[in-house]
């Protein structure tokens, strides 16, 4: 890599074939593949290089299709099969052909990763339940993009840090340049195709605010602070056709202690089925065992939103150690309930008198020594299953915040990756990959492993196509899809 001391000394100096804007998993699946195809390449990063990658850094799975079984999955995972997953989430809002075409190509990519330095687990680690449908990171999400930056500092791919593009130059549709800003200073970096990775608008909280005003004061971002936005806004400003539903976020359920940005998977609670959950007025809102499923991330963490301050609480008691895995922070434990409900801050009569309503609602529970859950009758709301006394102590709580994932609004794009105006033209050398158009396949919903799956495969394609269109004079044909 070479060393570019600023974007105001780089601007004049060089056009490139192709600028990537954002270094997270697309960025850097794009500019590696513009490289491949013979294209120079300009990646421009944000972040600071120790906050490199965006929401990336916090992967952890791939979703991909296959028709045997291999060293990273057992079973078979078909596209069919695949296919209705995601119909399934998002209820249908999806672009048929554009999900199709990424699920088909899902089955190549891990080849040309590890060529990248990309490295999975093995089935025979034993450190995680194998799965069938995704493949699990060697080292997440942070490895996979060390081992991608290294790659393209080897071919030769400049890469500019803390360098953030606040606007594009249309001219009849074409971009002729952008406007990027590093040191304070602004200037102008102009190539022949440029590829947006840029993120989504998540960790714009005014944004947030349109939709749920000061509550949004109270979520947690659980990637990225620098997923504001800025390159979507000015994107659709200049005609770009959007896609998704700006008003819809995904949020689960975190731990409240988690910081602002970044928390990342780890401060996820997992073990919310098992006990109960009450609001700050002490008070349970929903059947804790209505969801066990994956889904129920999702779904507690719009709940949490709508709870007064954006606060709830997860109790348990002692039964349930080892049920579940294990959060990033210890749960906050007392000897009795009113205790706990004093170090939470909460009326401990109250939250006494919903744990006690509670247990007398508790059908069918123990025998013997060992636990069979129920369920409860005669309360509301009711808890369907997994319904044990909350009566061994010590007791436990995990204080719950919403954690906002990413949004569902994007721009719209083609099959070959060509951000789509609002005339219904295409941008002839403008492409997008990763989540700022990741709803043209996932309009809501989330299935594990698919946001790396988006971002890998319209990345190469977005880098191909860029590539191909930078170096058009002398490429009579294009590169295969895969």
């Amino acid at each position: 890599m070479r060393l570019l001391p600023s974007t105001r000394s780089f601007a004049s100096s060089r056009i490139y074939d192709v600028v990537v804007v954002g270094g997270g998993n697309a960025g850097l699946c794009a500019a590696i593949m513009a490289r491949q195809s013979g294209a120079t390449v300009l990646l421009l990063e944000q972040a600071a290089r120790d906050l490199r990658g965006g929401n990336s850094r916090h992967a952890r799975n791939l979703r991909v299709a296959h028709r045997m079984p291999g060293r990273y999955m057992h079973g078979l995972y078909l596209p069919n099969e695949y296919w209705e997953d995601l119909i399934r989430v998002t209820a249908g809002q999806t672009n048929a052909s554009l999900a199709r075409s990424m699920i088909d190509q899902s089955a190549h990519v891990m080849p040309w990763m590890a060529q990248c330095g990309a490295r999975f687990q093995s089935l025979r680690s034993g450190a995680r339940r194998p799965s069938r449908k995704t493949v699990f990171l060697l080292g997440g999400g942070k490895a996979l993009l060390n081992a991608y930056y290294l790659t393209a500092e080897r071919l030769g791919i400049d890469i500019l840090y803390e360098t953030e593009v606040v606007s594009f130059h249309f001219d009849g549709g074409i971009a002729r340049g952008v406007t990027a800003l590093t040191g304070g200073a602004a200037a102008t970096i102009h190539a022949k195709a440029f590829v947006v990775t840029s993120g989504g608008i998540q960790s714009d909280i005014d944004w947030l605010k349109r939709y749920w005003g000061d509550a949004a004061d109270g979520f947690l971002i659980r990637g990225t602070a620098y997923a504001k936005g800025q390159i979507l806004k000015d994107l659709l400003d200049q005609g770009a056709a959007p896609v998704g539903n700006p008003a819809q976020w995904h949020i689960v359920a975190v731990d409240a202690r988690a910081p602002k940005f970044d928390g990342g998977i780890v401060s996820r609670i997992d073990c919310l089925p098992l006990g109960i959950v009450v609001d700050r007025n002490g008070r349970r809102f929903h059947d804790e065992g209505a969801n066990i499923g994956p889904e129920r991330y999702a779904i507690w963490g719009n709940l949490v939103a709508q709870c007064p301050s954006q606060i709830a609480y997860a109790i348990f008691d002692s039964k349930i150690d080892g049920l579940s895995r294990p959060s990033l922070y210890p749960p906050i434990r007392a000897p009795t309930i009113a205790e706990l409900a004093a170090k939470l801050a909460l009326n401990p009569s109250s939250v006494m008198a919903t744990v006690d309503a509670f247990n007398a609602a508790v059908q069918n529970t123990l025998h013997g020594k060992s636990v069979s859950p129920g369920h409860t009758e005669y309360i509301a709301p009711l808890k369907s299953r997994w319904a044990l006394p909350i009566d061994t102590p010590p007791f436990d709580c995990f204080p719950l915040r919403p954690g906002v994932t990413f949004n569902y609004l994007g721009v719209k794009v083609d099959q070959n990756a060509h951000v789509l105006m609002t005339n219904g033209r295409e941008s002839p050398n403008t492409f997008a990959a990763g989540s700022i158009m990741a709803a043209n396949v996932l309009g809501r919903g989330y299935l594990a492993g698919i946001g790396i799956a988006i971002g890998t495969v319209f990345g190469r394609i977005a880098g191909r196509e860029a590539a191909y269109y930078a170096n058009s004079g002398s490429h009579k044909d294009r590169a295969p899809r895969h």
